[in-house]
């Protein structure tokens, strides 16, 4: 358990990456008590900088549960504090408001928007660097360029995706850019294909996390797709019915589109991170999103790139020993970066 002290040094060293100004004004957004601990070490670190802080605290959300809550925020509706928020120059969101409008709108009136929601020690673990964001940046030229990015591995993973529809999106843990959102302890680049351009087949192997789920993969699922859209899903053992149910319960059929498509950058994070911590509930998962290497495929909503599906079935899938290409460039070899310029 970190003191505040601890939390309040790391928080003040994460403000200085977001340009934290002394006339600024920081709002931290919270849902009921959810990490309560961080919202106040955020409040004294952004008033030691200078900055004028203060905090908005919305009641829980009804019917909150991992199932229902993509895209879905306590402020939904609530026009006075969408409106404050607007006004600010910085927003430390503790809360999650990912994949909604509310978000959009915030970001478009040019507050920057800073996601923090992870354990303390994978916070202080991945904490940011301007390399990491050099080596993202340079991830993002390639990919704004790309016409078809293609994924592959030697267990039966062969997707092709046709690529310019949507905007790149970067995260490397920090924000110093009106309008930008960033989520603090990620690395990755990522964007989408062009409404139905994607076709192949996914192999989700062993060891391969699912992170709506919260676990590794235990027993081989295949996914196929066609048009953009998942079509079948295979598999012998668990896994295979498991992801098949929880789809099919929300009713959804744009659950099944293909969404964004990426790789993970960060260097510090670990693929196995989730096996030797299952009991930390309120933690997303970044070590599996964004560990070096890993091609991170993705199903459901797309509204983060600009896109019109807001369902709120999401599934990220990071693959390990998984190759991508850019217009037949090798990006990622089997999960070893191949790019000098994004390489440590």
């Amino acid at each position: 358990m970190p003191t505040q002290h601890e939390m309040v040094k790391l928080f003040t060293e994460q403000l200085r990456l977001c340009a934290m100004k002394p006339e600024e004004t920081v709002i931290i957004l919270c849902e009921d008590d959810i990490r309560a601990d961080y919202a106040q070490a955020f409040m004294l670190a952004a008033r030691d900088l200078g900055a004028t802080p203060f905090q908005i605290t919305v009641p829980l959300r009804e019917k909150r549960s991992a199932r229902q809550t993509t895209g879905k925020t306590a402020i939904a509706g609530n026009r006075p504090v969408i409106e404050a928020l607007k006004k600010a120059d910085l927003i430390v969101d503790v809360m999650g408001t990912l994949f909604s409008p509310e978000q959009d709108e915030i970001c478009e009136a040019g507050a920057r928007m800073l996601f923090v929601r992870e354990p303390y020690d994978v916070l202080a673990q991945n904490f940011p660097n301007t390399d990491l964001r050099r080596r993202i940046e340079h991830g993002e030229k390639l990919l704004e360029k790309a016409k078809t990015l293609r994924i592959w591995s030697d267990v039966g993973t062969d997707v092709t995706y046709e690529m310019g529809g949507y905007r790149v999106m970067t995260q490397y843990g920090y924000t110093d850019t009106p309008g930008r959102w960033d989520h603090m302890g990620t690395g990755q680049v990522l964007s989408q294909a062009t409404d139905g351009k994607v076709n192949g087949t996914v192999m989700i192997m062993p060891g391969d996390t699912v992170t709506a789920f919260q676990r590794m993969i235990e027993s081989p699922v295949k996914l196929t797709i066609k048009d953009g859209f998942v079509t079948d899903i295979e598999g012998d053992g668990m896994d295979a019915p498991l992801l098949r149910d929880y789809m099919e319960s929300f009713r959804d059929p744009r659950a099944y589109a293909i969404s964004h498509i990426g790789w993970g950058l960060l260097n510090t994070a670990t693929w196995f991170h989730r096996a030797i911590t299952r009991t930390r509930t309120q933690e997303i998962s970044v070590n599996s999103l964004s560990y070096y290497g890993n091609v991170l495929f993705s199903t459901g909503p797309n509204t983060e790139l600009g896109g019109k599906n807001d369902t709120m079935c999401h599934m990220d899938i990071p693959l390990r020993k998984t190759s991508l290409s850019l217009d037949n460039v090798t990006i990622v070899d089997k999960g070893r970066i191949a790019i000098p310029e994004m390489a440590v």
